[in-house]
């Protein structure tokens, strides 16, 4: 039979379709019982079953209706079930057994279904509800026409085919997806009537179920005549078997599910976005990671536009920008290569007229949607014809802006277009548009908040670094830092060159753990307070004992405002003297400095390794050594040798192998160092310290012993003015005679032998009296009845500087003369 056979209703009223109020009520046997089986309704069809009046049954017990006596356990099973279905023996009223196919529902009580019987006659306690179809008379319908009629017009999408894959039947719903009547399509095969690769597969899964008579299941994608996107189909194939059992067809029900597929595309994108959006804190790469995300998920051509004053790190004023709205490209992405849709180059600023999408949605400060029209189109030809000449090249149909606000910050606007899909956005499109933007949004408003920071922190590091260490006769120095990369931050490291007494220097590398300001801000405090303790003269291992009880306090100060203490600081501090060649050193947890002998070896020297700063109680150790003329010391921070991608005996015999063949500029040695162990950004920050020692001969130093008598002061002077007139110093020779006069007096008056004087010629001269005695002179403004107290402010007044500094017999008082004016 097909549809055709059975086209249409003539039937009047009542020809075999029930009507309400019609004899319909009585072709069901209803009865209700209370909990404990009394009869508390009875209908019109029960009665017609069994022949009892209403009046005959309810208030009895419903046990008196049955023709033999159920089992005792059964009973009691039965009240344990919500429901049973079953096959009874009644007794009609005439005495006759009947066979009654009979199904009983637990009803629920009054309080818990909130309704009463539906025969007027139930308990408020709950009990049971009886129900069985009495024998109707034949149907005038012709056979099958019923489900025939179902079959056509059923809201599901479904169409039968036998078993050569050949289409027998369709409905309505088949009909209208595929856009051809079921005469169309009737012997044709699903490849032949869509013609798209997901026909085949269709067919395949028909072929399937019929070869196996299994139930098949499947998901197609199509994009059907008249639609305007492609649809999606959840499809379910079930063979349809004859009385004997064998498959004969298959019948497929489709279902769409194209808003259910693009609602998980749409979760995915999202899931996608909070993934890739803002994995560094580079303003510019979360702006393109946006582009990326969006396309072709969601757009085939996509622009990022910022506020120019974004990238400084500054806030934009409050308000709606001024127009026209100026913008600066940040990141664009085309479903075509090289995004040729854009007019703006990336890095350009360009000004958005007031009829724009970006300059539109800027003002109002919400997303929006706008067709391209042919009034829109008339517009932009006025406004901007280059714009509108490329949107008119590649099709663009469908735009959408979204404006990029974070923290009540506009930022700038991220803005969507298409013109290869041809569905133009929709609201769950501006929606998802809105969500990806506002992220992107909190990103790029991050990476500007950071890289002010960043900024603020590099000012205050380069600040604090020396800019051009000073030149010192005792070596030669050449330098780098690094800060880390910008996921990492500014951090602490710093080094320093720090001129001591008798043309001595002090070498210094330090890091401060942490990143940020707090971390270049304890770095300056560090630097300072190394400063200060040098220019007491401390040996290496008792100023980083001072420098140790220093972070403690710092620490405790900062009430853990400061991460100093609680993280950390390591430090390296060297003193050469150019006239012994010996090399001082300690370390507290720091990396053991590298020395670059004239010869070219390279050795790691055997520092002891102190704790780093800020443990307390452990002591630091000073090592001893003398280093040949031309020697480099190379200084460094962990995050020149530490990294993810290689260990650090690794990186350590890279600096070595570098160092040993490096140029004999420390300049270019610098650069190579940060080439081999640096091709990349630094993960760390990272502070490089090359000094190429010197040394200073006889020919530059001069040393007498000096008596211990006062009449030795007036040979001594000679010995002085002599040594001046050698080096051509003549002109210096007045002020040398009073400060040797004043000091050598003073060591033989008040200090200890053995006595010596030294001259160091240098850019300056350089006077040292030495004496036993660990007594430090100090200025006093000596009152008119004194007779003494004058010397040593005659000695300040006329040199450049003056100092004391302890040595291991006893101290050392030395002045520096400039000779820059002779």
């Amino acid at each position: 039979m097909t549809r055709s056979d059975t086209a249409g209703d003539d039937r009047a009223p009542g020809q075999g379709v029930p009507t309400a109020g019609s004899a319909a009520d009585s072709a069901t046997a209803r009865a209700t019982l209370d909990p404990r089986g009394i009869v508390t309704g009875w209908s019109e069809g029960a009665r017609r079953l069994l022949g009892y009046r209403s009046s005959e049954v309810v208030g009895r017990s419903a046990a008196a209706l049955l023709a033999v006596e159920p089992p005792a356990g059964a009973v009691r099973a039965l009240a344990k079930l919500p429901r049973w279905d079953g096959t009874v023996r009644l007794r009609h009223r005439d005495g006759r057994t009947l066979p009654v196919s009979l199904l009983a529902h637990r009803r629920k009580p009054w309080s818990e279904d909130g309704g009463g019987d539906d025969d007027g006659g139930g308990s408020r306690t709950g009990g049971w509800l009886l129900v069985s179809a009495l024998p109707r008379p034949p149907s005038p319908l012709p056979a099958g026409a019923l489900v025939m009629w179902a079959f056509t017009q059923s809201p599901a999408t479904m169409a039968l085919y036998d078993s050569d894959l050949r289409l027998w039947l369709a409905n309505k719903d088949m009909e209208r997806v595929l856009g051809l009547s079921e005469k169309a399509m009737r012997g044709l095969r699903v490849s032949e009537i869509v013609a798209d690769p997901q026909g085949d597969r269709t067919e395949r899964l028909i072929r399937r179920a019929l070869e196996t008579g299994t139930r098949q299941q499947g998901q197609v994608a199509l994009r059907l005549p008249g639609h305007e996107r492609e649809s999606v189909w959840a499809l379910s194939l079930v063979p349809v078997r004859d009385t004997g059992g064998t498959v004969r067809g298959v019948l497929l029900s489709a279902r769409d599910m194209t808003e259910e597929h693009l609602a998980r595309e749409r979760l995915v994108l999202l899931n996608d976005a909070s993934v890739r959006i803002g994995s560094t804190l580079d303003l510019t790469r979360t702006a393109e990671e946006l582009a990326d995300v969006a396309v072709p998920q969601l757009a085939d051509f996509v622009t990022v536009d910022l506020l120019p004053s974004i990238e400084g790190g500054e806030d934009p004023r409050a308000g709606v920008p001024s127009s026209p709205v100026e913008l600066r490209r940040v990141a664009a992405r085309s479903v075509l290569e090289g995004c040729p849709e854009a007019v703006v180059p990336r890095g350009a600023v360009a000004a958005y007229p007031d009829a724009s999408p970006a300059a539109e949605c800027l003002a109002t400060g919400r997303p929006l949607i706008r067709e391209v029209t042919s009034p829109a189109m008339a517009v932009w030809e006025h406004e901007a014809p280059e714009r509108a000449e490329r949107v008119r090249r590649y099709g663009i149909h469908s735009v959408l802006a979204v404006p990029m606000r974070a923290r009540g910050i506009t930022l700038g606007v991220a803005v969507f277009a298409r013109h290869r899909r041809p569905e133009p956005f929709a609201r769950d499109d501006l929606l998802l548009g809105e969500e990806i933007t506002a992220r992107a949004a909190v990103c790029v408003d991050n990476a500007r908040r950071y890289g002010r920071e960043r900024r603020t922190s590099l000012t205050l590091q380069s600040s604090l670094l020396p800019e051009r260490p000073p030149r010192q006769a005792a070596v030669e120095v050449a330098s780098r830092y690094l800060p880390a990369s910008t996921q990492a931050g500014v951090g602490g490291d710093w080094f320093d060159v720090i001129p001591l007494s008798g043309a001595r220097v002090a070498l210094v590398v330090g890091d401060v753990v942490g990143h940020g300001i707090q971390a270049s801000a304890a770095m300056g405090r560090l630097r300072t307070a190394v400063r200060t303790l040098a220019d007491v003269d401390l040996p290496p291992d008792e100023l980083l004992t001072h420098l140790d009880d220093l972070v403690i306090h710092l620490s405790a100060d900062s009430d853990g405002a400061d991460s100093t203490g609680d993280t950390g600081a390591t430090c390296l501090y060297a003193v050469y003297d150019p006239v012994s060649r010996r090399c001082s050193v300690a370390r507290a947890g720091h990396p053991e400095p590298a020395l670059m002998t004239p010869d070219g070896a390279v050795e790691f020297l055997d520092v002891p390794a102190g704790p780093p700063l800020g443990l307390g109680g452990l002591p630091f150790e000073t090592a001893e050594l003398e280093l040949p003329e031309g020697s480099v010391l190379v200084l460094y921070t962990d995050g020149l040798v530490e990294s993810r991608e290689r260990d650090i005996d690794e990186s350590l015999g890279t600096l070595r192998e570098v160092l040993a063949r490096s140029a004999p500029s420390l300049e270019a040695a610098c650069d190579a160092v940060l080439q081999a162990l640096l091709p990349d950004r630094p993960q760390d920050d990272v502070a490089l310290l090359m000094a190429r020692t010197r040394a200073l001969d006889a020919a530059h130093v001069a040393t007498w012993d000096v008596p211990c008598d006062a009449a030795a002061v007036a040979e001594t002077r000679k010995n002085a003015c002599r040594q001046l007139a050698v080096w051509g110093l003549d002109d210096a020779a007045f002020v040398t005679e009073l400060v040797v006069s004043e000091l050598v007096t003073n060591a033989i008056r008040y200090g200890n032998a053995p006595v010596k004087l030294r001259l160091i010629r240098d850019s300056d001269l350089v006077i040292e009296v030495s004496d036993g005695s660990s007594t430090s002179p100090h200025l006093r403004r000596a009152r008119t009845s004194d007779e003494g107290g004058r010397g040593l402010l005659l000695v300040a007044q006329l040199t450049q500087g003056w100092g004391t500094r302890q040595t291991y017999t006893g101290k050392t008082i030395w002045a520096e003369q400039s000779l820059s004016a002779i």
